[in-house]
C-alpha cells in the first residue's frame, strides 16, 4: 500500500509541470485565444543575422533563415498571421511556444526569427523566435 502511495505521489509532482501556463500571444484582429506554453525558454546562438524584408523574402531561398523586423496585423488562423513592414506583408507561422509569453498587439513593433518555407504557390515563414523592440 505505501508503494502505491509513494507512487501516485511520484507521479503528480513529476507531471505538474506539464500543467503550468504561460499567456502571451497576439492581441489584435481574429485573436481568438491566448497560446500557452509549458516548456521553459532555453538558450541558443547569439549571433548576428542580416536584417531582411519582406520584400527580399519574397526572392530568397527555401529554408533560408531570414531576420524581420515589423508588425503582426491580423491573426488569419490558429498559427498563422500576416506580417507586415514597410515593403509588404507576409503570411507567418507562429507557433504558441515561440511567444515565450510575450503578449504582442498590431501597434507593436516585433523582430521575428526564422526560415523561409516556399511552395509552388506561396511563401510564408516557419518563425522560431518573437521579440517585442521597444
Amino acid at each position: 500500500m505505501m508503494k502505491k502511495i509513494t507512487l501516485a505521489t511520484l507521479i503528480a509532482v513529476c507531471t505538474l509541470p506539464a500543467f503550468a501556463q504561460q499567456s502571451g500571444g497576439f492581441s489584435g484582429p481574429s485573436a481568438q485565444e491566448q497560446p500557452t506554453q509549458a516548456a521553459t525558454p532555453q538558450g541558443g546562438f547569439t549571433g548576428t543575422t542580416a536584417l531582411s524584408t519582406v520584400k527580399d523574402v519574397q526572392t530568397m531561398q527555401d529554408d533560408q533563415w531570414v531576420m524581420l523586423e515589423g508588425f503582426i496585423d491580423q491573426r488569419i488562423d490558429h498559427d498563422k498571421y500576416i506580417f507586415r513592414d514597410n515593403t509588404g506583408t507576409l503570411n507567418v507561422e507562429i507557433d504558441g511556444k515561440r511567444w515565450q509569453g510575450q503578449s504582442v498587439s498590431p501597434k507593436d513593433k516585433i523582430r521575428i526569427e526564422g526560415k523561409i518555407d516556399k511552395d509552388w504557390n506561396s511563401v510564408e515563414v516557419d518563425v522560431k523566435s518573437v521579440s517585442v523592440i521597444k
